[in-house]
């Protein structure tokens, strides 16, 4: 068993939208850490019931069964605001239901019913669930307790989708030891698996495009022996496969209403069952040219049928194809890089074995091959868990230097309303800018600091990130008192900022980490707390089913003994244990929904003191 002797190596996530994975260095090389479904990915999937609360596979299962209270694409409402426009767009696609929480900056807040009451759960909350699936995972396959984790986030994430995302895995109990790009981590993993010499002897400009389920992003980065060095990035926190599953969901709804005059909208197990079976289509035909989708009794008694072509998937779907170029033409542009420079395109992300992303792709960068060398759905793992030991000392003598970019530009809120960008997007991380200021009144004794992050020229458009007053500075004229704001980013894009008054020395500052969205120490606290319970209360569950299973495998055993005894047993014998073993399938049916471990053990001892003694030898 890998991990004994020494504690556990730190770890690398991708959370994903609608698939996570978990990677560790082992042996001089990464390990993808399959599951307990041996399966080398997990869906980002929790389900909550009247007995007990599933994540994963079992999850995802439900999703047709119990749709209100199965919750997936969270990384699509974590670190928003319930009244931003994306949120209230998905709100209409899900089954589950979405409330405001005014006391928290209208923090969206997951409603579900669980063990017959109410429960609301943030984003952070259920995304912490995976994460803890994650770290069982890994925790498993090690033998050990795992602490350390690198997590990864769209490079397009802003301050608050980032700050939620370390949350998450605060509550899930880990040591967040960084916050990495996820294209950023792919391209780790794609320098790493590309490391022959004489490659590596001259820079290289790979662009990383990386579409995942939810999410999409570019990265270009420069590649040399020593260096990885990020020069630009964009993307869209809200494009991916997901999208396209809508929109076929949306083209057989249209289906179904035109050839049976009834509208499944508000019928959350149907859209449920139908989505799943959208999926399916989805990734069949990146392989085939058509597919059908058949479904037994889809709504009110009615089966359902229908062809779909990749043509008419693609027709549904190409203006969301094509806007996958936009950030590809917006990083190369900030780059300042033509795209006949770029060496490689590397595909990333499970929606980039559509066809005709790749087609769209490829055309714009003159015909040039794609990289598909590294596994879509595990590649931003793998360079999650190479920086994970770069970062704790286990790879010693890889001395590779990681040069990432903010991805949004940074900056406060001036006289007129409009955005003053301290730190322009693109900035190399660490990074520390600054920006002078004076009053706008005559003999101010204060000012209010504002700080955006975003690319709109004013500033209540951006996304506001906190603020905080600068009191008792040195009162004169207006345009005399200078004031000098600091930004100041480190390598986890995690943002300071500080203004001094000059001449009084005044100074104050905020770190944006406690902006009015986020949870406080306290809270935090809390939901670690719930949290462990959550996870206790998913052990016993896990003890009553396995106690419940034995106990049924010797009733198995038993009964087919029994039922293939030769006459080796006497007749009051036989009689007596298969007496014994219907009592016991009995009892089973009136506490088939019981939840106490002990009473199914000591029903199992209770038929085992009947039948044992009376087995044939050959059957002790």
């Amino acid at each position: 068993m890998a991990g004994k002797g020494r504690g556990s190596p730190a770890i690398g996530i991708d959370l994903g939208t609608t698939y996570s994975c978990v990677g560790v260095w082992q042996h001089d090389r990464v390990e993808i850490i399959t599951n307990d479904q041996g399966n080398r990915t997990t869906p980002s999937c929790v389900s909550f019931s009247q007995n007990e609360r599933l994540v994963g596979e079992a999850a995802k299962n439900q999703i047709s069964i119990n749709p209100t209270n199965t919750i997936y694409d969270t990384k699509r409402l974590i670190g928003r605001r319930f009244t931003d426009q994306v949120v209230q767009s998905d709100l209409k696609l899900w089954p589950f239901k979405v409330l405001s929480c005014p006391l928290k900056d209208n923090k969206p807040m997951i409603v579900v019913t669980y063990k017959g009451d109410k429960k609301h759960f943030s984003a952070e909350e259920i995304s912490a669930m995976v994460l803890m699936k994650m770290k069982e995972t890994a925790e498993a396959y090690l033998g050990s307790e795992v602490k350390d984790a690198v997590i990864t986030v769209p490079a397009y994430f802003n301050d608050s989708q980032r700050q939620a995302t370390k949350d998450a895995g605060i509550i899930a109990g880990l040591n967040v030891i960084r916050i990495i790009n996820e294209p950023t981590a792919a391209a780790i993993a794609y320098g790493l698996e590309n490391k022959d010499g004489e490659r590596n002897a001259v820079k290289r400009n790979v662009m990383v495009f990386d579409l995942g389920g939810g999410t999409f992003d570019v990265s270009l980065v420069t590649l040399g022996k020593d260096l990885f060095e990020v020069k630009a990035i964009s993307g869209d926190t809200h494009l991916g496969g997901g999208d396209f599953d809508n929109r076929l969901v949306n083209h057989f709804v249209a289906v179904f209403k035109s050839k049976h005059n009834k509208d499944i909208n508000d019928n959350p197990r149907a859209l449920g069952r139908l989505r799943a079976a959208c999926e399916r289509a989805k990734r069949t035909l990146s392989s085939s040219t058509e597919t059908k989708i058949e479904i037994d009794c889809l709504y009110e008694g009615i089966d359902f049928s229908s062809v779909i072509s990749r043509a008419r998937f693609e027709k549904l779907n190409m203006d969301l194809f094509k806007d996958c170029l936009k950030p590809v033409e917006c990083c190369l542009r900030d780059a300042k890089i033509e795209k006949s420079d770029i060496d490689e395109v590397v595909l990333v992300g499970g929606s980039t074995r559509i066809l005709k992303v790749q087609e769209l792709l490829q055309n714009f960068f003159n015909g040039k091959a794609l990289c598909k060398s590294l596994n879509p759905d595990e590649a931003v793992a793998y360079g999650a868990a190479i920086h994970a030991a770069v970062l704790t000392g286990v790879r010693h003598n890889q001395h590779v230097m990681l040069v990432d970019v903010t991805p949004l530009s940074l900056g406060v809120e001036v006289r007129g309303g409009g955005m003053s960008v301290v730190i322009p997007r693109n900035t190399p991380i660490p990074a520390k800018m600054e920006r002078n200021f004076t009053t706008v009144y005559d003999y101010q004794t204060g000012v209010s600091i504002s700080v955006y992050e975003g690319e709109r020229t004013i500033a209540i458009e951006n996304n506001l990130l906190g603020r905080f007053e600068l009191d008792g500075i040195t009162q004169a004229p207006k345009g005399v008192t200078s004031i000098t704001d600091c930004f100041e980013i480190d390598a986890n894009g995690i943002l300071t900022v500080t203004s001094r008054e000059k001449t009084s020395g005044v100074t104050n500052q905020i770190t944006i980490t406690k902006h009015s969205g986020r949870f406080s120490k306290g809270e935090i606290d809390r939901m670690v707390e719930e949290a462990k319970k959550y996870m206790a209360d998913d052990m016993d569950l896990k003890k009553v089913k396995t106690a419940k299973a034995k106990l049924e495998n010797f009733v198995n055993n038993v009964w087919g003994i029994v039922k293939d005894d030769d006459g080796e047993m006497g007749f009051e014998d036989k009689k007596k244990v298969q007496d014994a073993v219907e009592q016991t399938i009995q009892w089973l049916e009136w506490n088939c929904e019981l939840n106490n471990c002990l009473m199914f053990e000591n029903k199992l001892e209770e038929l085992k003191d009947i039948c044992e003694p009376l087995m044939p030898k050959t059957h002790p």
